[in-house]
């Protein structure tokens, strides 16, 4: 009993996975989501979002999938982003033991509050290279307008 009580890792790996979860376990607690971030870190798939003066940017890092797998809509000021990541093995139909499952695969849903001035009608989608780009347009009236001065 004491052998795992006073446990210290001896080798760069373990001292780097210990200080790895002692890490996650101070930031966010039990692995729930925080007050910035709106899912538990790890989530699939990983989203930046920003914004420019005319539009809602929202990049989805979701490599390995087909563009016809993925659904993008917009419901009442929801942006949902799913589909399905298919699963296979390697070597094709071979029967394989698994040690170590680190890729996603199945369904998967991301949604995200768009702000009020986010204009629906507005809305263009691509996949390339592994990255889902959404592009939202902002509303007229919510760009910047240049105030002469007399």
């Amino acid at each position: 009993m004491l052998d795992t009580m006073f446990y210290r890792p001896q080798g760069l790996l373990d001292q780097l996975t210990t200080l790895h979860q002692a890490l996650t376990r101070s930031l966010t607690g039990d692995g729930t989501p925080d007050a910035i971030r709106s899912v538990a870190a790890g989530s699939f798939p990983g989203i930046n979002v920003g914004r420019t003066t005319k539009t809602l940017e929202v990049y989805a890092f979701a490599p390995g999938l087909d563009a016809a797998s993925i659904d993008v809509t917009v419901e009442r000021g929801v942006l949902k982003i799913s589909g399905e990541r298919r699963g296979s093995a390697p070597g094709g139909d071979l029967k394989v033991q698994t040690y170590a499952a680190e890729r996603p695969m199945g369904r998967f849903t991301r949604a995200l509050t768009l702000p009020d001035d986010a204009d629906t009608a507005k809305v263009e989608a691509t996949y390339r290279d592994g990255v889902l780009r959404v592009s939202v347009g902002l509303q007229e009236a919510a760009q910047p307008t240049r105030i002469a001065v007399r």
